[in-house]
């Protein structure tokens, strides 16, 4: 939602889950047989797939490295389908998650927003993974005037892309300092930071200079400042130069594949200071990168699987049932996102029959609905701003607790 308005809207509630924090990750996931075959006719009329149901587009990373953070997302969003169509779908009219892969880049999220609105028809988008693909895959959406939900873009100016892009995912200028604050409460000796991020990625260059923000403001000294590459797998260099600078205090701001990479290596050339991992780290599936190593690491949260609410309780329970473990930030988000596109559309239907409506407007009214209401979700209760950042109340800080097998583990919320 443009500029202008954000200037006028009124900041976040603030306060206090996967992986991206966390409780369980989900596997791979692929697409369901008809997940991708079963298009929309070009009729802009037609506001139902070949099969009666309502399409909702869903594009994250199936491949490449941001796999780690996208699958999560596309569990969360199956859960939500499955669960939804079987409370009766919209006012009897089912839902159709249609999926596709992002990958890891911006030509993957381009490619991928570009067939969800022209070939697939979809109503609205949830997506894309990362905040670097948001940037370039966003405005698409909004000139085709198509609504887009992301659930895990978090860098601050995404909603400000335009009208028609919002998000549940909390900016981690809300999330990211409450980390700081419980890695000071664990130790309150900490005197000396280092900070490492990925230069490359938007996001990660968006939540570093948060981190170093929050450092300063706590009086605390910022020795070094060490740049890396998502794509990179040896960082000898950098930890070695952060080290010899005794830190007490390590921030990282990567995904999980490189920074997992980072723990491991820290760990293994000696480092025993407090980790903070950032919100590319908030993921089960970075676990298996530096296992035993990723003892001990803090991550704030934007989603518990211990918050109280009721559809959060069923959200928890399906997911424990399917995958033996705990619900992460990602897919939570991602299943929030489907209920807000879920319980917006009803509204709508019940003022206008969506049947009705052309493609294009039901698109223009979705997406003022969208920011008109206030959603009971796993994440707590949320609303919007009208600029389209998400407002939420609850958030939390996990440390990832390692099994003695060193290979399992799980993110522990710190109370």
């Amino acid at each position: 939602m443009n500029n202008a308005i954000a200037q006028t809207t009124a900041l976040l509630s603030t306060c206090a889950l996967l992986l991206t924090g966390c409780g369980g990750g989900g596997g791979s996931v692929t697409n369901s047989p008809d997940s991708t075959t079963n298009k929309t006719t070009t009729n802009t009329a037609q506001t139902t797939t070949t099969s009666g149901a309502i399409p909702i587009g869903i594009a994250l990373a199936q491949t490449s490295n941001v796999a780690l953070l996208g699958q999560e997302g596309f569990v969360g969003a199956r859960i939500a389908e499955k669960y939804f169509n079987s409370k009766g779908g919209i006012n009897g009219t089912p839902i159709k998650l249609v999926t596709q892969d992002t990958s890891g880049d911006e030509a993957g999220a381009i490619n991928a927003f570009q067939t969800l609105i022209n070939k697939d028809k979809v109503v609205g988008i949830v997506g894309p993974t990362l905040s670097q693909q948001a940037f370039s895959a966003d405005p698409i959406a909004e000139r085709a005037k198509v609504p887009v939900i992301g659930a895990s873009n978090t860098a601050n100016g995404i909603p400000e892309i335009g009208d028609y892009v919002a998000r549940v995912s909390a900016p981690v200028s809300i999330v990211a300092p409450n980390s700081v604050k419980a890695a000071l409460k664990q130790n309150p000796q900490i005197k000396k930071v280092a900070v490492f991020y990925a230069q490359n990625d938007a996001f990660n260059k968006s939540e570093t200079e948060i981190f170093q923000t929050a450092v300063k403001q706590q009086g605390l000294e910022l020795v070094t400042v060490q740049k890396f590459q998502t794509t990179d797998t040896d960082f000898q260099a950098q930890a070695t130069n952060a080290i010899n600078l005794k830190p007490d205090l390590v921030i990282i701001s990567g995904l999980a594949a490189d920074g997992g990479n980072l723990v491991r290596q820290l760990r293994e050339l000696g480092y025993k200071g407090i980790i903070i991992g950032g919100n590319g780290l908030n993921t089960p599936n970075v676990l298996s990168v530096c296992k035993a190593l990723c003892d001990g690491v803090l991550i704030a949260q934007a989603y518990s699987p211990e918050y109280p609410g009721e559809i959060n309780k069923v959200f928890r329970q399906t997911y424990i049932e399917q995958y033996k473990k705990e619900p992460a930030q990602f897919t939570g988000q991602a299943f929030a996102a489907v209920q807000v596109y879920v319980e917006a559309l009803k509204e709508l239907d019940k003022k206008t029959k969506i049947s009705t409506l052309p493609l294009d407007k039901l698109r223009t009214e979705l997406n003022k609905q969208i920011l008109a209401g206030k959603y009971n979700t796993p994440l707590g209760e949320i609303a919007f701003t009208p600029v389209g950042d998400v407002i939420q109340k609850e958030f939390y800080v996990a440390q990832i607790k390692m099994d003695k097998d060193g290979n399992t583990g799980k993110f522990v919320f710190i109370k």
